[in-house]
């Protein structure tokens, strides 16, 4: 079982910001791509350039059911929703929440006060949360540590846009929260970077640090399609993992391309 744990998908309504690709990927062509590149399910995250809505995503995990689950969005400046979460996940195929705080008008929201309801709301409400936050290893601790029944994912190994040595050492300083066990990993973007081309050899190392320490387990291949799109293929973001990294058992496989995904979210099936 091979699951995406991060692709996006679009209509051409509504666009409010700049999308990764010129055109649209609709989820009837992701579900090509992903047939083609060997992938059984991918995790949907609305992308954010079609503000905080839900329900492209949502009609395509209730088209296929199997295909997709959803990480929503949600308008974290908004205390109140905090009601929406008694109900969040009675949507057919919602499956946690996604936030992100990479840009510099939300990074503040983290440390501000502002983010500070929807931690204790998720964890009372069993709800899993995708986050990004590239370098706050410090507030994803502290969130950790305070919410120890709280499933935190760490979008993009906290990296931003570190390439090659910065992005080793990125890596491997984000091995450190290795200690917090409901702390989980995406290993997502990898081609980003690197100025190496395909396989990255330069960033095995690192790799294999920090997926020493989380354990695989906790570790979630994906790819984030769209924003890679021109630097790899989707068949060569699988074999990175499955014939490159050397280091990684059969069984360490099982757990990264998608059993320990399927675990964290409860979905489609934890085995």
């Amino acid at each position: 079982m091979i699951l995406d744990s991060q692709a996006h998908v679009w209509s051409s309504e509504r666009t409010k910001g700049k999308p990764h690709l010129d055109k649209p990927l609709g989820y009837q062509d992701l579900l090509a791509e992903m047939q083609q590149a060997g992938v059984d399910g991918a995790v949907l995250i609305p992308p954010g350039w079609e503000g905080d809505r839900n329900d492209y995503a949502l009609e395509a995990a209730s088209a296929h059911p199997t295909k997709f689950g959803v990480m929503g969005r949600i308008a974290v400046k908004n205390p109140a929703n905090a009601q929406l979460l008694k109900d969040w996940k009675s949507r057919p195929g919602m499956l946690g929440i996604r936030v992100s705080f990479q840009k510099p008008d939300r990074t503040p929201w983290l440390t501000d006060g502002t983010a500070d309801w929807l931690w204790p709301a998720a964890e009372a409400a069993d709800i899993p949360v995708m986050i990004f936050a590239p370098g706050q290893h410090a507030k994803l601790r502290t969130i950790a540590t305070n919410h120890p029944k709280l499933r935190l994912i760490i979008d993009h190994m906290a990296l931003a846009r570190e390439q090659d040595e910065q992005a080793v050492a990125a890596i491997e300083s984000l091995a450190a929260l290795a200690d917090c066990p409901n702390l989980y990993v995406k290993t997502t973007s990898v081609p980003l970077y690197s100025t190496a081309p395909y396989p990255y050899a330069h960033l095995h190392g690192a790799l294999r640090r920090l997926i020493g320490e989380f354990r695989p387990q906790r570790c979630f291949w994906g790819t984030d399609l769209t924003r890679i799109k021109s630097l790899a293929t989707y068949r060569q973001c699988v074999t990175l993992f499955t014939e490159e990294l050397t280091f990684l058992t059969s069984g360490d496989l099982e757990w990264i391309m998608g059993r320990g995904l399927a675990a964290c979210l409860r979905w489609p099936d934890s085995g």
